[in-house]
């Protein structure tokens, strides 16, 4: 062997032993490190040594959220009906070491989990509440993997029901009672709608007859005010007539007045009782009208 092949050796050899020696570790991964078969360091991002032929890197782990589909299983709810459910998982990996060392597939061994907890879950829930508790679900599911996934170096971040899928003739039953339901709604509307339309026309003819009788009300305290306003104003006037013909009375020639006045109207009563009737009622004493009469034109001679 030549010196220059001797040299290409030891040249390989060395830069084997270098890449051996260098490793560089990427952002979110970490990679485990076995000494002699047996756990020895967790290797962090960026470079790092370690020993050829002794050291071996033996497990590599991604640090990011993995999402993780779980295959679609049927479960049976608490009313015996079967239901299709398909989810998805979120996971992370928080311990290299126990992810390594605490399970030899953690990945199926969430996924194994995932599905018996959901049908655990589903088994204690009717065909309605299934779709009503999603929330619950998914939060029950998450605690009790993220329980047993502790001691796999793994976080169970969040579990999702993608679709619940029962079956076919459970489908339209429930369509069907989603349309008797909608119907139903839509009946008891129009009900609703005609009871208020009969509420308001009760109620405008209630208003109505009690603006009616309110305004009767008002015209009936309007006349009688009217009448008694009427009333009022004739007894003024008759009073006031009356003070008048007693001021005149008591004037000067007020009482010959007085007695010429009602002379006169008792002769054109008796002349119209003359003309109007047959018979004639005369009074019992003439005297006092030839009296009257007398007064009466001596009352006129004394004014000509």
């Amino acid at each position: 062997m030549t010196f220059g092949s001797v040299a290409l050796v030891i040249f390989i050899l060395a830069l084997v032993f270098v890449i051996k020696t260098v490793n560089v570790v990427p952002q979110q991964h970490a990679w485990v490190v076995e000494r002699l078969g047996k756990y020895h360091a967790t290797l962090a991002p960026g470079l790092n040594i370690v020993i050829p032929f002794v050291d071996r890197i033996a497990y590599k782990h991604v640090l990011k959220e993995i999402p993780l589909d779980v295959p679609p299983q049927v479960c049976i709810t608490k009313d015996n009906t079967q239901l299709q459910v398909d989810g998805i998982l979120y996971f992370q990996v928080t311990d290299a070491m126990r992810a390594s060392y605490g399970s030899s597939n953690y990945i199926q061994a969430i996924t194994q989990l995932a599905q018996t907890t959901l049908r655990s879950v589903i088994g204690k829930m009717e065909l309605d509440k299934t779709f009503e508790e999603r929330e619950h679900i998914n939060t029950t599911i998450v605690n009790a993997i993220d329980e047993s996934a502790a001691n796999w170096g793994v976080k169970v971040l969040r579990y999702e029901i993608k679709d619940l899928t029962p079956p076919a003739e459970i489908l339209h039953a429930m369509q069907a009672q989603i349309t008797a339901e909608r119907e139903k709604r839509a009946r008891i509307a129009a009900s609703e709608g005609r009871r208020q339309e009969q509420i308001n026309i009760a109620e405008g003819d209630r208003a109505a007859a009690v603006a009616r009788s309110e305004g009767e009300k008002q015209a009936a305290i309007n006349r009688a005010q009217g009448e008694a306003a009427a009333i009022v104003a004739l007894a003024e006037a008759s009073a006031s007539a009356l003070r008048q013909v007693g001021e005149a009375v008591h004037a000067p020639g007020g009482m010959d007045a007085v007695n010429l006045r009602v002379a006169e109207r008792y002769v054109d009563a008796f002349g119209g009782l003359a003309k109007t009737n047959n018979s004639i009622i005369v009074p019992a004493d003439l005297g006092d009208m030839s009296g009257l009469i007398a007064s009466a034109l001596q009352i006129v001679k004394a004014q000509k």
